[in-house]
This record gives structure tokens, C-alpha cells and sequence, in this order.
């Protein structure tokens, strides 16, 4: 046994918590108590959220970290995405801390996301502290919360210490925390002293040598390539000479030009830095999540970090239509490649293969949201590029194939119940368990394929009149439950180039819904509508009127078009078939054949 004592002035902290409970809204509260910020300074809400995506969407996508002082202690706080298919960020954030926060809305209580990664926190077995945000909600109903959290910790099979974790009520958004549901709070003091006394501090080992494992990765234009972790047994200094030891343990030595830590939510300069400290180290160029760094004197890998494998794939290839390259200012194929390999060594969950064919990128991730969103912040990048249907990743086990089965949790009105439950069975799910809690609301629970998700959340939208709310986490993998139906309904194709006439899509319109725009360019081999019936039609959205010599005064020529469908990101890549892609630009969204001359397609029929 190796002595060791603890380093008393840091804390190492995560928060974890479900989308919209209010976890960066906390840290901003946590700022703001431990006086990062100086008086009068102008401060933007949810300041932990950066990308215009997260802001958008008011969900964080990847981990950030920052630090606070309290009394005199280093809290280093670690941000941890609160949905699934951001998993790989999670497993990432709990290798850097010894303990956590668990944030549950007062209304909506732990949900499945917050199941997913708080089992992985008591699976390390670190301590956890619960708060219970949003008390002041008309709806709130804290004590039936707490029920439910107790329920999951046991659940979770928690240890003894672990069930009997500090509680605390909090209003995150006017910085309140009270250990007491009666007496209201004044400060968010109870939340810091409790991370002080709760959370030990990072274990110092004085007889072993100094490692760090490679958490995060990050970029600067000045320095290069960042590596973000934490420092394990001895202290560092800025001139210590150390190797980097990969998956394979071998060897590299390596010149650090900077040593970084964390203050608020800047980063700092520092020549000597603490065991159990968050560091950034720049100037390594050559560096990958779960490496080790360590002394050249002594080198000894430690645990790489794992993550749970993909279970979606997509192929991502260059934009091959009739309109490639005017919308976008990167088009090439290698230019996407290489955006996609970056991405990879910034996101542990994704894995990127050249497609079978050689013609684009086959991106392997945990779901079809991860894939969107990283779609989308190509596409505000600059790119052009076409993406295929998203593909549940299937393996063959004992001569059976096996596919991935999630647990869905969906609460709906009542009188919704029916048509949900109708919906899953069609899409081989099967009933697990079923709570009314006699509010008007119901909470139903579902085995079911994980390719049975794919493109479920518009049509729950749709049944439950946008009041549905949908969760899942991957349960593991199953026999193969059989085929079924994705899509009743074919596409309008359009059978020439041009541009879109008022006359041709007031004629189309009883052939189905439209995608398209009077003046929208259009080309041959193009998606312009989805068709009533479930076989695909070429028609032509350029067609005009012919003008006759005996001209009538009146309305004929004045058509009303009804408005088309407007598809998002997400709609479209649910909507397309097999032999469809999705033609994504800066600009535009369009959906296509992968075949565009209708001869070929015939032909291949």
C-alpha cells in the first residue's frame, strides 16, 4: 500500500443533470457568488454555453470547464452534456473529477439521460451531492422528486455512503440554494460549503511518479493543440521534460511550450502546477483522448479512458448535384475528410471510415442527433456536402444478428396514450411499465429497436400536438426483432432542370405535399414533394401555362398555392429513403435521389 494524503485546496466537481434542468444557469449563478465577475460588468446569460448552437437550442453539446474560489479552495467545476448521444463527452468529464452534483428539476425529476450518466458516476464510486432546482415552479413537487431519486440511487445499486447523499432546494436562476424546503435561502453559500465538505479532495501519492491522463483536447490559433487533464501523485513544473505513452504504450518525448490552468471561465498562465489540478498543456501536436503524459524519468501508462461503441452510422460524401459549389466555399471531398478526422479527435465517440465504395466517409456516433448536430456546424462552416440515411450499426453474435434495443421513456397527455403505444408496437417496441400519476399526464416506458427511434420525434410531435416529451438510453444489444415499415408515402421527383413554376406546383398539389417554392431552383432527380401514395413519381414543377390566342379577363391565371413544407436538418434526414441523400449547403437543404437520371433509375428497377 502506497501512502498517500489529500490535496485540501482543490475540489474536482461535475455537474449532471438532464437538457433544461438548469445546469448552466447554476454555474452562471456560481460565478457570480464567488466573485469572478467585478462589479457593474455586463454579463450574457448561460455563459458555459459558447457555440451558437448551444444557444440556439439551449442544450450544452460539449463538456467546458472553468473554476471558481471559495474560502480559499480551487473548485475546478466540469460541465457535462446532459443528452445520450453526447455520451462520449461524459465518460471524458468523470475522469477528471471525485465527485458530483446531481441537478433535477422539481417538476420533471430524473429523467433517463440523468440515469445514464448518473450510473456511470456511482458505477467510479464518487460521492454525489443532489440538488433539487426549480422549487419556485407552479407545478413543482419536490418531495415526490426526492422519492424518485431515491428510487434510482437503489435502482442504480448505489452504496450505502453514496444513498445517503447531502440534499439541497435550489432556485438556480436567482442563486438560491436552502437545505430546508421552508426556510428560503438568501445565497447559493449552503451549494459551495457543501462541495467543501462533501467532495474529497484529489489524492496526493508523493512515492509515485507524476502522470496525467489526456481527458479533452482543445485548439488555439496561437498555441496549437491543447491537451486538457488532470495531474495525478507530484506537481508539475513548467521545464520538466516528459513522454506522452499512446494505446500502444509506446513512447514519444515531448516539449511543452505552456502550462494553463483554469480561473472562472479564462484560462491562465502557471510555472508550477498542484497535484489534482485541471491543466492545459500547449504546443504537444501529436495527441489523442486517454493518452498518458508523464516524466521521461518514469514512465507508466495509466487506464485509458473507454467509451461505449457507436450504434448509428451515416455516409457523409461531397455534393455531386447540378448545384454544387455555389452556395459553399468548401466543396472537395478531401476538405471533408479532413473537418471529419478533426472532429474525431476532439469527440472519442465518433469513429470515421473511408465508405466502401471510396466515394465518401462512412461516420460511425451514438445517435442521429449527434450526427445533425455536427452536420450543422459543418454547414455554418462553409461546407457543401450530401449525407445519407442514417443506419443502425448491426452485429452478428453466435451465428445470430443482433441490433441495438433502447429504453424509451415518453410522458403525454392521457388521451394520447393510444396512439403513442399503436405508434411503438408498429415499430416493434414493447411495453415495459406505465405510471399515471392522475395530473392529466401519463409516463410510459418501451423496449425498443434503436432504428425504431429514427425519425420518431417529428411524428410524436405531430400526434401529441407538440406536448410529447421524449427520452432514451441504449439498454444494450438484442436479437434482431424483424423488419417493419419506415415510410407509407413516396416522393415527387422532378424530372428536368429549372425553376420552379406557381402553375406546375398548383397542378402537383393533389399529388401531394410540396417541399418547394414558386422561383426555388429544382434539377432532374430532385425530391420536390412527398406523394399520397407509396410509389415514387416523376412529375415537372417547371411546366407553364400555354398561352392561348383567346385570352379570358378574369382569374384564371391567378393561382393561390397552399405553403410548402419546410424541412429542417433533422425532418430531412428522417424523411429520405435509402436510395435518398440529403444535399446539405450554407444556404440550402434539399433532398435527391442518389441515382439523379431517371433512365438510370428505371433501368436499375
Amino acid at each position: 500500500m502506497s501512502s498517500h494524503t489529500r490535496n485540501e485546496t482543490i475540489r474536482n466537481v461535475a455537474i449532471i443533470a438532464h437538457v433544461d434542468h438548469g445546469k448552466t444557469t447554476l454555474v452562471d449563478a456560481m460565478f457570480q457568488r464567488a466573485g469572478i465577475f467585478r462589479e457593474g460588468q455586463v454579463l450574457e446569460e448561460r455563459l458555459m454555453d459558447r457555440m451558437d448552437l448551444e444557444r440556439e437550442r439551449g442544450i450544452t453539446i460539449a463538456a467546458k470547464n472553468c473554476a471558481v474560489t471559495w474560502k480559499g479552495v480551487k473548485i475546478n467545476i466540469i460541465d457535462t452534456p446532459g443528452h445520450a448521444d453526447f455520451g462520449g463527452e461524459v465518460e471524458r468529464a468523470l475522469s477528471m473529477v471525485d465527485g458530483a452534483i446531481l441537478l433535477v428539476d422539481a417538476a420533471e425529476g430524473p429523467l433517463p439521460q440523468t440515469r445514464f450518466v448518473l450510473n456511470k458516476t456511482l458505477e467510479a464510486g464518487m460521492p454525489v451531492i443532489v440538488v433539487i432546482n426549480k422549487i419556485d415552479r407552479g407545478d413543482a413537487r419536490p418531495l415526490a422528486v426526492l422519492s424518485e431519486i431515491s428510487d434510482l440511487f437503489i435502482d442504480l445499486d448505489a452504496t450505502e455512503e453514496q444513498y445517503d447523499f447531502p440534499l439541497l432546494y435550489a432556485v438556480a436562476r436567482d442563486g438560491i440554494a436552502q437545505p430546508d424546503l421552508e426556510e428560503r435561502g438568501t445565497s447559493l453559500d449552503p451549494l459551495l460549503d457543501a462541495v467543501l465538505s462533501e467532495i474529497p479532495g484529489p489524492i496526493v501519492r508523493e512515492d509515485k511518479p507524476f502522470q496525467m491522463l489526456v481527458s479533452d483536447l482543445g485548439y488555439s490559433d496561437y498555441l496549437g493543440r491543447l491537451a486538457i487533464g488532470r495531474i495525478y501523485n507530484q506537481s508539475l513544473k513548467a521545464s520538466e521534460s516528459l513522454v506522452r505513452l499512446d494505446d500502444k504504450g509506446q513512447s514519444t518525448p515531448l516539449r511543452v511550450s505552456k502550462l494553463q490552468v483554469y480561473q472562472g471561465i479564462s484560462i491562465v498562465d502557471a510555472d508550477h502546477i498542484q497535484p489534482g489540478d485541471v491543466v492545459i498543456l500547449a504546443g504537444i501536436e501529436d495527441v489523442h483522448i486517454g493518452d498518458t503524459i508523464c516524466t521521461a524519468a518514469a514512465p507508466k501508462a495509466m487506464k485509458r479512458i473507454t467509451v461505449d461503441e457507436p450504434t448509428v452510422a451515416m455516409l457523409f460524401m461531397r455534393n455531386s448535384g447540378p448545384l454544387a459549389g455555389k452556395e459553399g466555399r468548401f466543396v472537395q471531398s478531401t476538405r471533408i475528410g479532413e473537418r471529419l478526422k478533426k472532429e474525431t479527435l476532439r469527440n472519442v465517440s465518433l469513429v470515421v471510415e473511408p465508405s466502401e465504395g471510396g466515394e465518401g466517409f462512412l461516420v460511425k456516433g451514438r445517435g442521429e442527433f449527434q450526427m445533425a448536430i455536427l452536420i450543422e456546424q459543418m454547414r455554418r462552416e462553409g461546407f457543401e456536402l450530401c449525407v445519407g440515411r442514417p443506419q443502425v450499426i448491426l452485429r452478428t453474435r453466435d451465428g445470430k444478428k443482433e441490433e441495438p434495443v433502447e429504453r424509451l421513456f415518453i410522458d403525454c397527455a392521457d388521451e394520447y396514450v393510444g396512439i403513442v403505444t399503436e405508434k411503438i408496437s408498429l415499430r416493434k417496441g414493447r411495453m415495459v411499465n406505465l405510471v399515471n400519476h392522475s395530473r392529466g399526464r401519463t409516463r410510459l416506458e418501451f423496449s425498443i429497436p434503436s432504428r425504431g427511434l429514427i425519425g420518431f420525434r417529428d411524428e410524436l410531435l405531430t400526434d401529441t400536438r407538440g406536448t410529447g416529451i421524449m427520452n432514451a438510453y441504449l439498454e444494450g444489444y438484442e436479437s434482431y426483432r424483424g423488419d417493419f415499415p419506415s415510410r407509407a408515402t413516396g416522393s415527387l421527383i422532378s424530372d428536368r432542370a429549372g425553376s420552379a413554376v406557381p402553375y406546375a406546383l398548383f397542378n402537383l398539389e393533389p399529388r401531394g405535399q410540396m417541399f418547394v417554392g414558386a422561383g426555388d431552383p429544382v434539377y432532374e432527380g430532385m425530391v420536390v414533394g412527398e406523394h399520397n401514395r407509396d410509389n415514387d413519381l416523376d412529375v415537372n414543377p417547371c411546366k407553364t401555362k400555354k398561352l392561348s390566342n383567346v385570352r379570358a379577363s378574369g382569374r384564371d391565371d391567378n393561382v393561390v398555392l397552399t405553403p410548402h413544407r419546410v424541412m429542417t436538418l433533422e425532418m430531412a434526414l428522417n424523411f429520405i429513403r435509402d436510395d435518398e441523400i440529403v444535399e446539405v449547403t450554407p444556404a440550402s437543404l434539399r433532398m435527391r435521389k442518389m441515382t439523379l437520371a431517371a433512365t438510370e433509375r428505371k433501368r436499375a428497377r
